[in-house]
């Protein structure tokens, strides 16, 4: 990834982590017999063990792709807020028009070697985790768990799928937030986000303003 140094934010780890639990719908790219393949996946980020967890369909043919040794390189791609951002919204550019537009977002890419875990106690783990904080997420009166279904239906349900690991080995982070603008540009293009309602990157601007 094209990372120059303004907008390089792979030193802060926390917040890399912080970005891949608030965001954890991962893009899974690999490079398998067919070439390039990309597969997007809830992430479970367990930082303590160095590993994100995930499960794919059990037809998916991507796990049987992983090689005899049992591992495989592979990237998964986290994406926090983003968004178009205009020249107009800059002071300066009414005054010099020497402004273009670009696109503000943030990124986290997980560099990592990705092994399957087809064990029914961890998939049945996994996905118990994953149910319990989306439940919660999502601010449900009464959270849905996996003892509200029928156990041999969960059984098989919990069959048709196999879980992943990928780890955690190189991390790197790209928050472009218009950190390379004078301050009265940034506060320009909070504004003109805060006006239109994309309020996600406005904040994400707000707290990440470079000390001038």
């Amino acid at each position: 990834m094209y990372n120059p140094s303004h907008f390089n934010n792979s030193d802060d780890r926390a917040a890399l982590l912080a970005l891949m639990r608030a965001y954890p719908l991962g893009a899974l790219v690999t490079h398998g017999p067919q070439g390039l393949d990309a597969n997007h996946l809830p992430f479970e980020v367990d930082e303590a063990a160095g590993v994100l967890r995930a499960h794919v369909a059990r037809a998916n043919p991507l796990w049987q792709q992983v090689p005899a040794d049992g591992e495989m390189a592979a990237l998964v791609i986290f994406r926090g807020e983003a968004g178009y951002i205009s020249p107009n919204w800059y002071p300066s550019k009414h005054e010099t028009h020497r402004q273009v537009p670009t696109w503000n977002y943030q990124v986290v890419h997980v560099h990592g070697q990705l092994t399957v875990m087809d064990q029914e106690r961890f998939v049945r783990g996994l996905v118990a985790r994953l149910t319990r904080e989306h439940e919660k997420r999502s601010n449900q009166p009464k959270p849905w768990m996996m003892g509200d279904a029928p156990a041999d239906y969960i059984d098989q349900m919990l069959a048709a799928i196999v879980g992943i690991e990928v780890t955690l080995e190189r991390l790197e982070g790209k928050f472009k937030l218009s950190q390379n603008k004078e301050a009265r540009d940034r506060e320009g293009a909070i504004a003109g986000l805060a006006d239109r309602q994309c309020l996600g990157l406005a904040d994400a601007m707000r707290a990440f303003q470079p000390k001038d």
